[in-house]
Formats: C-alpha cells, structure tokens, sequence
C-alpha cells in the first residue's frame, strides 16, 4: 500500500484544491500588498510577513475566474521552497478547510480532454468523502515570470 502524503486543501469557488503540507510555511488573514510595477496581472504584490517581503499570488486570477473578493475566510498561504530553491511565496485562496491525507493510490493522474485543456499544472485528482481534490503542481503553476521577485525575498 502506498503511503499517504498530507496535503493542506483550499477553495477557490466550488472546487478544492491541494498542495502538499511540505511546501506550506504558514497561513495567515490577508493583508495590505504594494503593488509592483508591471507585474503579470495574478501577481497581486508584496505583503510584509514579519519584516520579508512576500510576493502574493492571485490564483483566481491565475485560473482566469476574475480577482479574488477578501471576505473573512479569505486566506494567504504562505509556500517555502516550492520550487526546489528556498523560494518563497504566498497565493491568495477562497478559503482554506484542512490537512488532509491522500493516499498514494487515491490519486489519479490528471485528465486528459482533447488538445485545447493543459493539465500541465496539476499533478493528480484525489477524493476525500465525496469531494474531487485536484493537487496543483506548484512549480508549473507559478509564473516563472516573478522568479526575480522570489529570489530577492530574504
């Protein structure tokens, strides 16, 4: 048997995504961000985590579903070393709900629809219950358009 692996799963709109718990730092309330000349739109700015300045991702706008509105269970996840260089980075998300264990075998590769649909940015799709959780492949999901920004991050 496979051995489980622990994901941090979130929202954005009706759909739950994860991303494992090794890359997650922490999770914190949104905050003021300063916006950076020229920056794809996703990229939302920088926001001062405890005196480092952290770029935020938009992932709703990465996804193409419009600019996330803050509500109160809006959150920031903070993500170190996701790309396998001590970067770090924090992506805006509808809502967080819990660590959860996927099972190895729970997870299927993504599906593939035609030429017209990347799943490129996804690594797999588990179930907990009753619901899909589709585990996004940090590395691929994150312009490497802001690879300056993360490297200058202390």
């Amino acid at each position: 048997m496979a051995q489980d692996r622990q994901y941090v799963t979130f929202g954005i709109e009706q759909d739950v995504f994860g991303i494992s718990v090794d890359h997650v730092k922490e999770i914190l309330d949104p905050a003021p961000v300063s916006r950076v000349p020229q920056a794809p739109r996703h990229l939302l700015g920088l926001m001062d985590v405890r005196g480092a300045s952290i770029p935020i991702l938009d992932l709703k706008v990465r996804f193409g579903l419009g600019a996330t509105q803050t509500t109160s269970k809006t959150r920031v996840i903070i993500l170190e070393n996701w790309a396998g260089d001590g970067a770090t980075i924090g992506i805006m998300v509808d809502c967080v709900f819990e660590v959860t264990d996927l099972g190895g075998l729970d997870l299927q590769p993504p599906p593939t629809i035609g030429r017209g649909w990347r799943s490129d940015c996804v690594t797999g799709v588990g179930r907990r219950d009753d619901t899909f959780v589709i585990v996004l492949n940090l590395e691929r999901l994150i312009d490497t358009g802001i690879d300056v920004l993360t490297r200058e991050v202390a």
